[in-house]
């Protein structure tokens, strides 16, 4: 299929650096994890896709990637960048963090801004922003065998639903230019992120009944 560059729109241009950003994140925990540059490879797309997918699966329309190369190449290059950088990625826990942030808030107002789109209510938009931005990295982290960032202490799925309500809000009762609301949604994201980590801010652990008093 050739690719039409005429429509290019700029949340194309989101979901693209979305998609770089996740397949980094998937790769080089692959790589942290010693796979080889298949598996390395099949993490990074999957990461990159995974949200994407199971929210076109149901709106009932063609999963994205399916319709253009492009993301298949651009995980490729993805896991070109980590062998080039793969010193400095491996060892810093903060790349991971970036690149894991920034996809995550670029693929939030994909989800929602797509969920608008197709006419759903605000409420289901804030849904399949979180969606698109936190299914990626759960199959990452069970294909990698790590507990899923979305069931852990970290806020990660809550500064999806933040910033799917920032997104929903200026859409709908703001006059801002379209891509100023989807550059300031991902930078929502982002921020309450790197706030959550910085500060050591958590929602509040299920507190279970101790082990000893579960039933065998």
């Amino acid at each position: 299929m050739m690719f039409d560059f005429s429509t290019i729109q700029f949340v194309d241009v989101i979901e693209f650096i979305g998609t770089f950003a996740f397949a980094i994140s998937g790769i080089r925990l692959a790589s942290a994890k010693k796979f080889d540059l298949f598996g390395a490879f099949v993490v990074g797309f999957v990461t990159a896709v995974g949200g994407g997918t199971l929210r076109d699966l149901l709106f009932g329309v063609i999963p994205f990637w399916m319709d253009n190369p492009i993301y298949l190449w651009c995980t490729l290059f993805s896991l070109i960048f980590v062998i080039i950088f793969h010193n400095h990625l491996i060892r810093l826990d903060s790349a991971f963090f970036a690149f894991d942030s920034i996809g995550l808030g670029l693929f939030v107002v994909v989800g929602a801004e797509k969920a608008l789109n197709f006419g759903f209510d605000p409420w289901v938009a804030v849904i399949m922003g979180t969606i698109t931005g936190s299914v990626g990295g759960v199959i990452r982290d069970v294909l990698i065998n790590e507990i899923p960032l979305i069931f852990r202490k970290e806020i990660y799925a809550l500064a999806c639903v933040i910033g799917g309500l920032v997104f929903v809000a200026l859409y709908k009762h703001s006059s801002l230019n379209l891509v100023i609301i989807e550059i300031s949604t991902a930078a929502v994201v982002i921020l309450v992120r790197f706030l959550a980590v910085k500060y050591h801010l958590s929602l509040p652990i299920l507190r279970g009944e101790p082990k000893h008093n579960l039933p065998h």
